[in-house]
This record gives structure tokens, sequence and C-alpha cells, in this order.
């Protein structure tokens, strides 16, 4: 055994011991992108960095053993930047997105591909259930949004974009026509009261999304049935009437409770704010009694901290029209949904920061050359438009419609170390970006997993593994200096080269290279 120092404190390791794995035994953290326990040690991230006391230098701990006497420390500032900067150059050769562009551009921020991905197969509550987490009413956007999302669908260079507000209309329908919807379950009741002033499509998303956190929601509006200008500014055709109401009482089967025709000024306002642990206020267009109710004004609407809706230190929360104009429905319900987790926070006596986001890296449009690479994941063929579009898509259409979506996002953004780490070190994606960015190819030739060499970091785990298990040809590292690049010998494919360790590696890999199908 030896003895050393983590961070001031003595502990004992066994002789030859890693010393990044002392470190974690000893309670600390210790990042990492290329280590691979019980195999030879390939230092090429940077990540794992640690300082020498004594010294002052920053060393690699994935590669250094535990010495009697070492005095280590495990985090300060420079440590912190180094780990940064790290990150930062692995970002600079990654050309891949977190979130596809669709998902970003969405106001709800609604996971599209994975939508599409489950009606391609024909699991459409399963698709449903992705919907609602984020869309209170998919049946009414899927009618009336502007569908943004499509705007930035990369299908739309190649020919069209994926029709998504349909499909999304698809998956809320076929719910809503069942016997018994589907009903998320809430959180158990945290006796907490929130009353929501307004029941426009912010009140609504906002109300749903805080009764299924276990808070007591009432909804108040002057009109004599909720909807707001759902009801006043879209024809019947676009919207029939009974799909609103249909949805409007799947919200309140979540657990809301709506008090209509009743109208709300200042004295009632403030009765409001003292009865219930937290307000959102979310009146429509030309609600002007906002104005007296003692709040910060400015020339477009009530004074709210950006990202949490909130108004200073007070419990009153401000989203949709009330806070700035707004035309489109599909931002004021992703507003609703926003302020759901500022209001959470607020209850449970959390720091009030809105809803969390990951880092997200992008790469922009593709080039004419990667059209084919990404159609190899989709199907081809132009977008389907409905015979009558009131009636909308078929399940046959929808599961060939759904088909055409590229993947472009991350089958493991769940779990993607660069994307974690790099998050929570604050690295910014552009800092090494070089002018001119790998091509994005893939690799589908394997029925298990996925290789995309331009998300590879070179970490060598994938090569490591693929020895371990001698595979006729595995990973290996091919090329020189710069040009260095991963993957099967020979031209072979992915298929040769992963016949026994596939799954292992796509496990292993740290960034979704190499992925599960």
């Amino acid at each position: 055994m030896v003895k050393l120092k983590i961070d001031n404190k003595e502990v004992k390791a066994a002789e030859g011991a890693v010393l990044m794995e002392v470190i974690r035994e000893s309670g600390t953290e210790v990042p990492s992108m290329c280590y691979l326990e019980n195999a030879e040690h390939f230092t090429s991230c940077m990540v794992c960095v640690v300082k020498d006391r004594k010294t002052g230098k920053i060393l690699p701990s994935c590669s250094l053993q535990a010495e009697e006497g070492m005095d280590i420390i495990s985090m300060d500032d420079e440590v912190r930047e180094a780990r940064k900067t790290a990150l930062e150059l692995l970002l600079s050769e990654h050309v891949g997105d977190c979130e596809a562009p669709c998902q970003v551009t969405c106001p709800a921020h609604m996971d599209i591909p994975l939508m599409n991905r489950l009606l391609a197969q024909g699991k459409f509550a399963e698709a449903l259930q992705v919907v609602k987490k984020d869309i209170a009413l998919p049946s009414v956007l899927g009618r009336i949004c502007s569908a943004p999302c499509e705007g930035a669908c990369r299908r739309k260079s190649i020919d069209e974009s994926i029709s998504i507000c349909l499909l999304k209309r698809f998956a809320g329908d076929t719910d809503m026509n069942e016997e018994e919807p589907w009903q998320p379950t809430p959180a158990p009741d945290s006796g907490k009261r929130v009353a929501i002033i307004g029941a426009g499509p912010a009140g609504l998303a906002a109300a749903y999304y805080l009764a299924l956190k276990g808070h007591q929601c009432q909804v108040i509006d002057r009109n004599g049935k909720a909807g707001g200008s759902l009801c006043k500014e879209v024809d019947e055709e676009e919207l029939p009437a009974d799909v609103l109401q249909k949805e409007i009482e799947m919200i309140g089967a979540a657990g809301v409770t709506f008090t209509l025709n009743r109208e709300v000024d200042a004295k009632i306002f403030h009765e409001l704010a003292k009865d219930n642990d937290a307000v959102v206020v979310a009146v429509g267009k030309g609600e002007s009694g906002v104005a007296g109710w003692d709040l910060p004004m400015h020339a477009r609407g009530v004074v709210a901290e950006g990202k949490s809706y909130r108004v200073g230190d007070t419990s009153v929360f401000v989203v949709g029209s009330a806070l700035r104009p707004a035309k489109l429905a599909i931002r004021v319900l992703g507003q609703g949904k926003e302020v759901s987790f500022s209001v959470d926070q607020f209850l449970r006596n959390e720091p009030v920061t809105g809803e969390r986001f990951l880092f997200n890296s992008r790469f922009g449009k593709l080039v004419p050359a990667e059209y084919a690479e990404y159609l190899k994941e989709s199907k081809e063929g132009e977008r389907l438009e409905p015979e009558v579009r009131a009636q909308g898509f078929t399940k046959e259409q929808v599961m060939e419609e759904a088909a055409r979506c590229l993947h472009c996002d991350c089958r493991d953004l769940q779990n993607c170390r660069l994307r974690l780490y790099s998050d929570a070190y604050g690295a910014d994606q552009k800092r090494f970006k070089s002018e001119e960015r790998l091509a994005c190819t893939k690799q589908v030739q394997h029925d298990q997993v996925i290789y995309e060499p331009s998300k590879c970091i070179k970490c060598g785990i994938c090569v490591r593994i693929t020895e371990k298990y001698k595979d006729a040809f595995g990973f290996t590292f091919i090329g020189r200096g710069f040009e260095v690049v991963v993957g099967v010998p020979f031209g072979e494919s992915t298929a040769e080269g992963l016949k026994k360790a596939a799954l292992e590696v796509a496990d292993a890999c740290p960034t979704g290279a190499i992925s599960r199908k």
C-alpha cells in the first residue's frame, strides 16, 4: 500500500493503482472520455487532468499510478480551465448534433425525431406520450401551428420537409378518440395551490404541467368557456370546436379545475395572490386589466425575468401576451410549459431558474455531398399530403411520412459524456472551430450498430475492445498525424469489423459515434 493526499485528505491505495480510480474511490468524481477499465491506458482526451500540488503541473490522472507521498489537487480554477479547453478541442473535431434542428426550433422543444421514429414503427401510443411531454394540446396545435420546426427540417434541403404537424395531430387525434385516452400519472399532491389567470393556450399548458407536477391548479377566465384566442381567432373549419373542447377536458382530467365567467380586477388579483402559493398571469391580447394590478410594466407588457417568467421576488409569474404580444399559439403554449418548471422550483424552495437545457452541439446545414449519407436511414420519396387535409393522414400514410425523417439527432442524447461534460464545464464549441468541417458520413452495414466517423473523438475505446475480442478485423487507427481516423482496416465494413463486440463497443463509446440502431 502507498499513502498519498487527495485534496489535503490522506488516503491509502494499492501499489500500482491508477490515480484516477484512487481519486474516485476517495469520493471525488473525475471526468474521462478515453479511459477504459481493465485495458491498456491510452491518454488522448486530457479531460481527467488533476494538479500536482508540489510542482504545479497538470497531469492526466488516467495514465499515472498512485505513488507514495503524492499530493494531488483534484479541482481548482486551473484544473477546471484545463478540462474545459480539452473538451473544446474535442468539440472542434466532433461534427454532430445533439438535438435535431427541428427540436431546437420548436418553441415547445418537443422531441420530434423520437416521435417520428415511433410513428414509423406504428407505435402510436408511445408517440403520443413523447408529444404530450412538451405539448399539452397536440390535436389543436396539429391543426393550427405555423410549423417553425418544418422550416428547420433538414429534409427540406433534399426535397421537402417532414409533415411534422400532421404527424403530431395524428398522435393526438388517435388518443383523443380512444374510449380511455392516455393520461400521465401526476406526481404526489404537494399541497400547494396555483391560480392561473387566463384559459388560453399559455394558461392551459401551465395548468396541465403544474398539475402533473403535483400542484392544485385553478384556471380562472372571464369568458364562458376555456380556450382564449383559440375560440375567438381560429376558424371552425381549421379547428373544430369539439377538438378543442376534448383536449381541454383532458387537461381537466389531469386535475385542473376551471372557474369561468369571472373577471379578475385588481382586488381579486391581490386576493388570488394572497390565497394561493403562486399565481400565473396568462391573459390574452386586449385584456388590459393587467395594467391596474400593481405589476411592473413597460410598453409591451409586464416586466418579468426572461428565463423564469417571474416578476421580481414575488410569487407571480407572467407568460403569453401579458408578457409581450405573441401571435403564434405554439410559442405561448411553449411558455406555459416552461413557466411550470419555474413555478415548481419556487414552490419547492429551489432556485428559480426555469427549464434546464443541456449543452447542444450543432454543425449547421447539410451540403449536397451529405444528402445520400443521411438518406441511408430514411425513406426516399416526396412529402405526403392527405387527400383531404381536414381529415389528416391514415395510419399507413403516417408510417410512410414519418419514415422520411433523416434521424438528425444523436442516439446517445442522454448518456453522451462529451455533451454532459461540455455542459458541466461550460465548453464553447466554436472556440477552436476550423473553417472547414469534416464531412458527415454514416456506416450502416451492421445490423445492430451504426458508425458516424464525424462524431469520433479518437478516444481509442473501440480499438481496445475489439483487440480484446480478437475480431478478424476490428477497429484500428488508420493514417498518421492529424489525418488519422478510426475505422475498419483494408476498407472492410463495420459488419466485418464488429462481429463479436458490436454492442459492447456501442455502449462504451463516449460520444454516440458508434451507437445501437
